[in-house]
């Protein structure tokens, strides 16, 4: 494989891509003192009253040995709250403090904005046609993985 070829594989695009897009957000992370992965996890929580920790790194896409220490900061920085579910003591839920939801709404609005931009550079129907194209590639991988492997889609 030529070197061309290498750095236009779909692979490699999607870092490029990634490495493209993710400063914007990461230098308002920087300015408020977290993490891009502590940010998803305030971000899914302020959507929810709470979550068991399966279901956080389920939809921030955070393996659960690495969210546990995660949260564990989050904690000890006083914007999240843990408790065992009243109905299964095996469950931990997991909840924005008044400081995470107070920190989730200052940044949400830089993070909206740099969003925005984002978009505003890419056009209306690039954007569009990205998150098809993307969203059409995640369903597909997903799809053929359940089928080889007999697990359902979307785990």
């Amino acid at each position: 494989m030529a070197i061309s070829e290498f750095t236009d594989s779909l692979p490699m695009l999607l870092y490029r891509a990634s490495d493209a897009v993710m400063p914007r957000f990461r230098r308002i992370f920087n300015e408020f003192g977290i993490t891009e992965q502590q940010w998803r996890i305030l971000r899914v929580l302020a959507d929810e009253q709470s979550l068991p920790m399966r279901d956080i790194s389920r939809y921030c896409l955070i393996p659960a040995p690495s969210l546990v220490g995660i949260v564990d900061r989050l904690e000890k920085s006083g914007l999240v709250r843990r408790r065992v579910s009243p109905s299964d003591r095996r469950r931990v839920l997991v909840s924005l403090s008044d400081n995470g939801k107070a920190l989730h709404r200052r940044l949400g609005p830089e993070i909206t904005a740099a969003y925005t931009r984002l978009m505003q550079s890419l056009g209306p129907r690039r954007c569009i046609d990205l998150t098809s194209a993307l969203s059409a590639l995640i369903d597909c991988l997903d799809n053929q993985e359940a089928n080889d492997s007999g697990v359902p889609a979307g785990r």
